[in-house]
């Protein structure tokens, strides 16, 4: 059985300081992948990883985004997007992203499988819906939403192609973290005050929609609970939120279905020993490898 959890720490200094550690010691996760690590490698915590091997991309952006692997086994190839790879171009609409420090995709040692780390830009709303009178934030004309919508654009097209160089090589592929959208009206608590909010716009979740299909990708953890309300994966620090359980599940396991088929569990570590790691939990699934033969679809 392999164990594989996703979370965002918002942090990873400020995720240690309320125990992150010691879940990593002792969860049993044989992969965890790592978005919003926010901190440069020279400032890293002491055993920021544990025992694990981290193949990161921390980004240039000082404070903000930053993503990892962590395998107990180094990986057999790593590949991020401030690497530039003249044999894989970066889609144009991600180019001025590389830097940032959003994607890292590593081929496992032990098991025929190719995991990634995502973290997806946040957005913000089209210029026709924004009112001052209800944004926190001043508006932007919507340069935030066109960002994220070109980069949607430029990530389906690097998704495509990275499962299909996966499968060419008889492994199977899971693109895990933080997409920053929450695909049907199980993933947000109160999803009809949130039809107009980032997030949970038609077109993000048309985009979604379109990256899952029988012969692509699944949503791992929407196949084991497809009824369920969540589980829900974000929940704001303001309010009640929290102890109302009134989230957003948007933290993803996406895999190839040969891989989804394998996968027997699926849990979210709303806390660890009464303590939040961070405004996001932890997505654990198991996979039964024995069940995957390692020849993955090409479709």
């Amino acid at each position: 059985m392999l164990r594989i959890a996703t979370v965002n720490v918002n942090g990873i200094r400020a995720a240690h300081r309320r125990g992150f550690g010691d879940w990593l010691a002792t969860r049993g996760c044989d992969v965890v992948t790592l978005q919003e690590v926010r901190c440069p490698e020279e400032a890293l915590p002491e055993e920021a990883f544990g025992h694990f091997h981290a193949s990161h991309d921390l980004g240039q952006v000082a404070g903000r985004n930053g993503v990892a692997v962590l395998t107990r086994v180094p990986p057999v190839a790593v590949r991020t997007w401030s690497v530039p790879d003249p044999e894989r171009p970066l889609a144009r609409e991600l180019r001025k992203h590389a830097t940032e420090g959003r994607y890292v995709e590593v081929d496992l040692a032990d098991v025929p499988l190719t995991v990634a780390s995502l973290y997806l830009p946040k957005g913000g709303l089209p210029a026709h819906l924004q009112d001052p009178r209800r944004m926190r934030e001043n508006p932007d004309g919507g340069a935030k939403y066109d960002r994220k919508m070109a980069f949607l654009a430029g990530f389906a097209r690097h998704l495509s192609a990275a499962r299909r160089r996966a499968a060419s090589a008889g492994r199977e592929f899971l693109l895990t973290g933080d997409l920053n959208v929450a695909h049907t009206r199980l993933d947000v608590a109160s999803w009809r005050r949130s039809n107009q909010v980032e997030g949970f716009l038609p077109e993000e979740r048309a985009w979604l929609d379109a990256q899952l299909t029988p012969r692509t990708l699944v949503d791992v953890v929407r196949r084991l609970h497809p009824e369920t309300e969540g589980p829900y994966s974000w929940w704001s620090w303001l309010g009640q939120a929290y102890a109302k359980d009134a989230g957003w599940r948007i933290d993803y396991h996406l895999a190839t279905p040969a891989l989804a088929r394998a996968a027997r569990d699926a849990v979210v570590d709303r806390e660890h020993l009464g303590v939040r790691l961070s405004d996001h939990a932890p997505v654990v699934v198991d996979y039964d490898m024995s069940q995957v033969s390692g020849r993955a679809s090409r479709s």
